[in-house]
């Protein structure tokens, strides 16, 4: 006589990760061509720092990580992870990624700033991958980010943002960053002074 297979209760980690795998060894999982069901949440967190939390621990499998991150995809304000079947949200503090180096080639507004993110993806900014500040309005302090793929962000480590303001210029009032072809604005000029 047969048994019947035990369904989980919700969606798992562990099932997520091997249906991420199975799409990943084709290349690049489309993530943006997937519309599955709404599965439910998981215990899943990507802290400010860039750590990534299951069920209050660190996941300390950098490939695990890395996988998890390549399935990553934002809907109407909401991160989710999701596979040609199943869709589940997860938490998010800040934004996904953290920009941890960055490399300049070129110079004056033929510049091109590659970042490096701390999964592993290299981003070129410019006017598809967009660079932002967002000032704290008590302090001043700038929390700098890249766009990555799809919505999805890096914020940028303060030792590369360190390092990118002496590339830094001064254009139309603003100091700010050519990249692309782009000048993306840091701040005012005039608050240089």
């Amino acid at each position: 006589m047969a048994q019947n297979p035990v369904k989980p209760e919700g969606p798992s980690a562990e099932g997520l990760a091997a249906a991420a795998g199975q799409a990943a060894r084709k290349g690049p999982p489309p993530v943006h061509l997937w519309n599955p069901h709404y599965c439910g949440d998981l215990d899943i967190e990507i802290r400010r720092d860039g750590l990534w939390f299951y069920l209050g621990t660190p996941i300390g499998r950098e490939p695990l990580v890395k996988l998890f991150a390549s399935i990553l995809k934002l809907e109407d304000g909401k991160y989710y992870l999701v596979t040609p079947v199943e869709k589940v949200g997860i938490r998010v503090q800040d934004v996904p990624f953290i920009a941890v180096d960055a490399e300049a080639s070129g110079d004056g507004q033929a510049q091109v700033l590659t970042f490096t993110t701390n999964v592993g993806d290299q981003v070129a900014a410019g006017p598809e991958n967009p660079l932002r500040v967002v000032r704290d309005p008590e302090t001043g302090e700038p929390s700098p980010y890249v766009h990555v793929r799809r919505g999805l962000e890096a914020r940028i480590d303060r030792k590369t943002f360190y390092r990118l303001v002496d590339l830094g210029v001064h254009r139309d009032g603003w100091f700010g960053l050519w990249s692309g072809g782009a000048f993306f604005p840091i701040i005012p000029s005039d608050e240089l002074a």
